[in-house]
């Protein structure tokens, strides 16, 4: 392993206790958080994520945008590759998909404009760490190379690392929301 990754995965690991202990004590606040900063952005495609483990939980602040242009999550299609994106409303049928996250049963592909990225630990300069995959990092190059991309990192407070250890091909995100309020870069 090398320093990086290892330093990486010490990241990980003391990101995941932070969030779990916060996902513990959530009051549900960051959703409101999160529906504030895309009411300014109604209508535009928009890609949430199904919750996994102990991740901050946008369903609420999707399904009010729902109300107001299309909302998708994403769909792991093969490993290295760039995530694409189904389109979710409300209620509909989910099902299982590739590493745990759940999608919808019927799969009708959009492109968003604006991500609502999860992760496991954030800088306020916009750096994000994932699960180590690259698949949010593929993702937003790509659609970034075609138009005006926004990521929105969403997570607890407590899951900011200063020191947080990065490389050249992650892709940085324009905002963070969490519980206690916004954080531009």
């Amino acid at each position: 392993m090398t320093t990086l990754e290892a330093r990486k995965a010490e990241a990980r690991k003391a990101a995941f206790a932070r969030r779990k202990l916060a996902h513990a004590g959530d009051p549900g606040t960051g959703a409101g958080m999160l529906s504030s900063v895309l009411a300014g952005h109604r209508g535009v495609p928009l890609a949430g994520y199904m919750t996994m483990r102990t991740e901050i939980d946008p369903t609420p602040a999707m399904e009010e945008a729902s109300a107001h242009g299309p909302v998708c999550v994403p769909v792991i299609e093969a490993k290295g590759q760039p995530l694409k994106f189904a389109l979710w409303e409300p209620g509909c049928a989910l099902v299982d998909g590739p590493f745990g996250a759940q999608v919808p049963a019927t799969l009708e592909f959009i492109e968003p404009e604006i991500l609502i990225v999860p992760l496991v630990a954030f800088s306020r300069a916009g750096g994000r760490l994932g699960y180590g995959g690259g698949f949010y990092d593929r993702t937003l190059e790509g659609l970034r190379a075609k138009r005006p991309t926004l990521a929105i990192g969403f997570a607890y407070a407590a899951q900011e690392d200063a020191d947080l250890p990065l490389e050249p091909t992650d892709q940085p995100l324009d905002m963070i929301v969490t519980e206690s309020g916004v954080i531009t870069p």
